[in-house]
């Protein structure tokens, strides 16, 4: 998450997103001011505006870099590993509002290297290794133990559900090497 220097509030933060709409050294205006409140309430942050973004939690900074994202009212967001750093809860929480985003008509594209990510928030995967495309298609065709294998050449364990439904999907234990 993006833990910046600087203590501006979460809503001058989220303003810094409108400055595509504004003329040079223009201050934001009512709608630019607008759109910012809009994006930050889209994503429940609206009581944290005018907190320091210095002093929320990484979670909190990475939702309101998203309605910085979001408040230049874009057709499409592009997220490079959104969830990096972030707790488990936090991670929870950043792509149940990415794939709401989606669900709202928003085009989302997002990198992750977790795979459980991609098969419960995404529709379509591309999986990349060494700067080739290794598998693309709908999740649930893409997201094998076998091409999860081949992409990060490690032991892959499905859990629960079994190999056409898995519930989710875990690095395995390496076999033991015979001597």
């Amino acid at each position: 998450a993006h833990g910046g220097s600087f203590a501006f509030s979460v809503l001058d933060a989220v303003l810094m997103g409108r400055t595509a709409h504004q003329g040079l050294f223009a201050a934001p205006s009512e709608r630019d001011r607008a759109a910012a409140g809009a994006a930050l309430d889209r994503l429940g942050l609206g009581a944290l505006a005018a907190r320091p973004v210095t002093e929320i939690s990484g979670g909190e900074r990475q939702l309101a870099m998203i309605a910085r994202a979001l408040a230049q009212e874009p057709r499409l967001v592009v997220l490079d590993e959104p969830t990096a750093s972030l707790d488990f809860g936090n991670q929870g929480r950043v792509m149940a509002e990415i794939r709401a985003l989606g669900a709202a008509g928003l085009g989302v594209l997002f990198t992750t290297h977790d795979p459980n990510q991609a098969r419960r928030f995404a529709d379509r995967a591309v999986l990349i290794r060494a700067g080739r495309e290794v598998g693309a298609g709908p999740v649930d065709r893409v997201l094998t133990r076998a091409s999860l294998e081949a992409l990060y050449g490690a032991p892959v364990e499905i859990v629960g559900g079994g190999a056409s439904e898995p519930t989710a999907f875990l690095p395995g234990t390496p076999a033991p090497s015979r001597s």
